[in-house]
């Protein structure tokens, strides 16, 4: 007997930042994607570097436990002018990602302009124009205040548009071993 089930996939999506850290969950059963729940981590009020890595730690940990994504898509680092901005940027989205293995949630990268074309059509498209274009796949109002939420649910979208994308850190199955090589590989077992 075939099972004519279609297993749900859950994406979270973050973009990170320093300030205000995206985060965007996102469900796809088949071809439908669904909109689960989005917002931001707030940590301009925290006073050192060190609180705010260390909240961005909790509460993307805390997101993964209730929501238990299979996959994370994070926006990667871009070049910028500041070293001391891109350092501490770096260091966020390194917390993120550290958060997301010890779940043992596999990590893909994209870059902004992959993640903006992805949703958009256009890779160099305003915040306001990703949220634009995800209010009208989901088909539902997203709250504008949410920006940095709305980018990281545009990297949930184009993680599911570019499904077939390894991870880049992370195991894509809990199996390890034979068992993950004869899961992956059905065809070239006998």
């Amino acid at each position: 007997m075939i099972d004519t089930k279609v297993a749900e996939k859950i994406i979270l999506g973050v973009d990170p930042g320093t300030r205000i850290m995206g985060y965007g969950i996102i469900s796809v059963v088949g071809s439908k994607m669904t909109l689960i729940q989005y917002g931001v981590i707030r940590l301009e009020k925290l006073s050192s570097h060190e609180l705010k890595l260390k909240r961005i730690y909790e509460r993307i940990t805390q997101v993964i436990d209730e929501y238990l994504p299979d996959e994370m898509a994070i926006e990667a680092p871009f070049y910028g002018v500041n070293v001391q901005s891109m350092l501490k940027l770096g260091r966020a989205q390194g917390v993120a990602m550290a958060a997301a293995l010890s779940r043992e949630v596999s990590i893909v990268e994209y870059l902004p302009k992959k993640i903006k074309q992805s949703v958009t059509g256009n890779g160099n498209a305003s915040k306001e124009q990703v949220a634009y274009m995800l209010e009208n796949l989901f088909n539902q109002k997203l709250e504008k205040q949410f920006l940095d939420a709305t980018d990281a649910l545009a990297a949930a979208v184009c993680h599911y548009m570019h499904g077939n994308t390894k991870a880049l850190t992370g195991n894509n199955s809990k199996k390890k071993g034979w068992e993950a090589f004869v899961s992956e590989n059905p065809k070239r077992v006998k």
